[in-house]
């Protein structure tokens, strides 16, 4: 039996109370720290940021501001439909794919839902993008800049933690060099968590073999926990990352990551940031089925 609305409501009251009365709480703990002797030495020795090596490039090119926002845009309808999945309604539509063409299956046609349909669908050219992005880094030799190359990262990365939950925010420039904590973050993100959406994601597709080896090796139930967990770093990602963003230097940041400039004075970073936001609201608000059902019809058959 479901909850009803007040029963939310308190829940969700006391868990935004005890969140908030976490973070405090952290806040206070780190600057009580950071008036400590030895903590104040450990962040001496170890400032934060982790030297480069002599060979990486600086700066961030046209084709990385360009990445991020596309890969910004497409996570967004990736959560808002995996979000549509889990509400377990029942699909408005659904997407059977034309067996004609190139590509013929054995069997009954893939039939699923419309929002299932623009998940894969949505999956597809994500991680087709990420590896477009993977190749850049290798080429252009950007990878330095996201992958640890010392284990220096990781007290480093400590002391950049500390700096952020004292609201003492570290003064480094992203612009010439991530500081430790951030390049973990995007080593995570992009090696880690990345790969293992993907591999989920797949196994809980419908178009993954309902029996024989892959279906017994990989259990449906362990991939959904694991793909509802990364599901969620990503979201916490995401709101972490844009805070921060805004919160340490915003026209600095959005100069960096939209227009590929070094400038703390320019407005045209926080415009295209403008631009790509109004861009990825509307993206949310019309991923409904009188929109996607004319665009599924294109690729298969709709019913519903």
């Amino acid at each position: 039996m479901s909850e009803s609305p007040r029963k939310l409501g308190r829940r969700f009251a006391a868990t935004t109370a005890l969140a908030l009365t976490l973070l405090v709480a952290g806040i206070l703990l780190a600057q009580w720290m950071r008036g400590q002797a030895a903590v104040q030495e450990f962040l001496l020795q170890y400032p934060g940021v982790t030297p480069l090596p002599q060979n990486a490039p600086v700066g961030i090119p046209v084709w990385l501001a360009w990445n991020h926002f596309f890969n910004a845009f497409l996570l967004v309808l990736v959560v808002k439909t995996a979000l549509e999945i889990r509400s377990k309604k029942r699909p408005p539509a659904f997407w059977t794919r034309n067996n004609e063409g190139l590509i013929r299956t054995k069997g009954s046609p893939t039939r699923m839902g419309i929002y299932h349909w623009l998940l894969v669908s949505v999956d597809a050219v994500w991680v087709l993008n990420g590896l477009v992005f993977i190749v850049l880094l290798v080429v252009t030799g950007q990878w330095m800049r996201v992958v640890p190359t010392s284990w220096d990262v990781f007290p480093n990365a400590a002391s950049s933690l500390l700096r952020y939950a004292s609201l003492d925010w570290p003064t480094d420039s992203a612009w010439t060099n991530y500081n430790s904590l951030q390049v973990l973050a995007y080593f995570v993100t992009i090696f880690v968590a990345a790969p293992i959406a993907i591999k989920t994601g797949l196994r809980l597709s419908p178009v993954w073999p309902k029996q024989g080896w892959l279906f017994r090796i990989f259990p449906e139930a362990q991939a959904k926990a694991w793909h509802v967990g990364v599901l969620f770093y990503f979201f916490a990602f995401i709101i972490v990352h844009v805070v921060l963003v805004l919160a340490t230097g915003a026209r600095q940041n959005l100069n960096a990551m939209y227009a590929a400039q070094d400038s703390e004075d320019s407005w045209i970073g926080a415009v295209f940031f403008g631009i790509t936001a109004i861009l990825m609201i509307a993206a949310w608000y019309l991923a409904k089925p009188s929109i996607l059902k004319p665009i599924a019809k294109l690729s298969g058959r709709v019913q519903g």
